[in-house]
């Protein structure tokens, strides 16, 4: 498809959905001039699509009520990406399984032949599986209830149980968002905002009362500015280690290559303890230089494990 094309159906898709728009408004959206708007509408009217212009200030373009058009316009990559992003296992969390199988096989019905053949492959060559290997799925019975309060702007009163003292309080939210990370479900809400674990919330009563989004939130752009946040009160300290050749750590800074071949460098880490155990799954592949504490915790451990396996050689065996 040429760009041309794809800007065509762009066009239509947008007055399909979003109504009357003006010709300013659509070269935003597509991010091309005015007069290339103008151009694209003529090649639309020419080729029979029903699409007006008014004028006056509150004018703009718009379909005749009740056209609508079939998604012959997508690509076949755009037909493989809008299966990709089928998660069902999220969708029937939500409470909307069947809702997403019923619009997929919607959309599928709607698909020439040969992008349909593009959209079957996708779906049986790629699963999305969120939640990592060694963590059980979060209970989250309320996830429905909380996804309907947000959907529908309403107010929700919870008994939340938080890590520190007192554990269970009693929280009023406006819950703007949800956030799928890991295979864990965040609830985003008012008044802050902050972020609550839905797996974390012991009760919930839908209040009688609604609220209003704040103007202007991005939930996307919240959730990026949290994990930044996040990240920065997480790794406050820091350790300076050595590495192995071909051994590698995250967000490791002020690399030095030793004569033996070995690469010192500076980590954050979060605590002594979450970088003991940390850095113990690298063996011999690390050696810890600072902190001390750490560097000493490690030995332990060490000599721990060499007396362990040391005695099990002296004293093992039929």
């Amino acid at each position: 498809m040429s760009v041309k094309s794809s800007r065509l159906v762009s066009i239509l898709l947008l007055l399909q959905t979003r109504g009357r728009m003006t010709a300013a408004q659509l070269a935003e959206e597509l991010e091309v001039s005015v007069r290339t708007v103008y151009r694209d509408v003529e090649a639309l009217s020419a080729a029979g699509v029903p699409l007006y212009g008014d004028a006056g200030h509150a004018g703009g373009y718009r379909l005749l009520d009740g056209y609508r058009t079939r998604l012959t316009g997508l690509t076949a990559d755009e037909a493989e990406a809008l299966f990709l992003a089928g998660a069902p296992g999220p969708a029937a969390q939500l409470g909307l399984g069947s809702v997403l199988a019923a619009a997929q096989l919607k959309v599928r019905a709607a698909l020439p032949q040969e992008l349909r053949i593009h959209a079957d492959r996708i779906s049986g060559r790629f699963h999305l599986d969120a939640p990592g290997w060694y963590a059980d799925a979060d209970e989250t019975p309320y996830l429905p209830a909380v996804a309907d309060a947000v959907w529908n702007s309403r107010v929700l009163d919870v008994l939340y149980r938080r890590w520190r003292e007192p554990t269970d309080v009693e929280r009023r939210l406006e819950p703007y968002g949800l956030v799928l990370k890991a295979g864990r479900w965040y609830v985003v809400a008012g008044p802050g905002p902050r972020t609550y674990r839905v797996d974390q919330i012991l009760r919930l009563a839908a209040a009688d009362e609604e609220f209003t989004r704040p103007d202007g939130f991005d939930l996307a752009a919240y959730w990026a500015a949290y994990q930044r946040d996040f990240h920065d009160r997480l790794h406050r300290e820091e350790a300076v280690v050595r590495l192995a050749p071909g051994v590698t750590l995250d967000h490791a800074a002020d690399h030095r290559t030793d004569t033996d071949g070995w690469t010192r460098v500076t980590v954050p880490i979060e605590s002594v303890d979450r970088a003991h155990a940390e850095f113990l799954r690298l063996g011999t592949g690390i050696e810890v230089l600072e902190p001390p504490e750490l560097r000493e915790k490690i030995a332990r451990t060490a000599a721990e494990l060499a007396e362990m396996y040391g005695n099990l050689g002296s004293n093992g065996g039929d």
